[in-house]
């Protein structure tokens, strides 16, 4: 089943198409491999990245979106990715990076194309775990910048996962989100107050 990507807003594709026209930005960005490209570097698939900042203990949670990413294909092959976030001014881009959630989250999207019900594709990332996940929402005319994980929805943990949670591994939201939720509450220290 195709999944239906949600476009991204015109601005945020903008500041990505002049950040790869500018020798300046891609010189000074921290991505030997989009430096190194041969041809012309293509922003695609934008995915909104929303962000968890708080797991509470019923596991549900409000996100926020943190701005809007698209990998960076040169070629064949997505050799980065750009980050985009909005201002009060609007859109800006924000940097161009390289490094394993690329592969990862490309990986998840074909595994995520294959599955029978159809999904629009997110970004979630959980900060307090150091944890990003393809987050596989099932209304897909939904607007992509808003929302929360609903309990039927997927998320499919990208690597590196932290340790204990398999990554790859499609999990519904109501499953993950208490695991997630027990990690991330610290543990009292020993003769503490509860």
């Amino acid at each position: 089943m195709p999944l239906h990507v949600p476009p991204a807003p015109a601005p945020a594709l903008r500041t990505v198409l002049t950040a790869l026209g500018s020798p300046t930005a891609v010189r000074e960005a921290r991505t030997p491999s989009l430096l190194r490209s041969q041809g012309p570097a293509t922003p695609e698939l934008p995915l909104p990245v929303h962000v968890l900042d708080e797991l509470s203990p019923a596991g549900v949670s409000a996100t926020r979106l943190a701005g809007w990413r698209f990998l960076i294909r040169c070629g064949e092959r997505s050799v980065a990715a750009a980050d985009t976030m909005l201002t009060p001014d609007g859109w800006a881009f924000s940097h161009f990076f390289e490094g394993p959630y690329i592969a990862s989250t490309e990986r998840a999207l074909r595994q995520a194309e294959t599955m029978s019900q159809p999904y629009q594709p997110r970004l979630l990332s959980v900060p307090s775990l150091y944890m990003l996940t393809l987050w596989l929402h099932g209304d897909c005319t939904a607007d992509g910048a808003t929302g929360h994980p609903a309990a039927t929805d997927l998320l499919v943990p990208l690597a590196p996962a932290p340790p204990g949670i398999a990554a790859h591994r499609p999990h519904r939201v109501a499953e993950l989100l208490p695991v997630l939720t027990h990690r991330a509450t610290p543990v009292p220290l020993l003769g503490s107050p509860a």
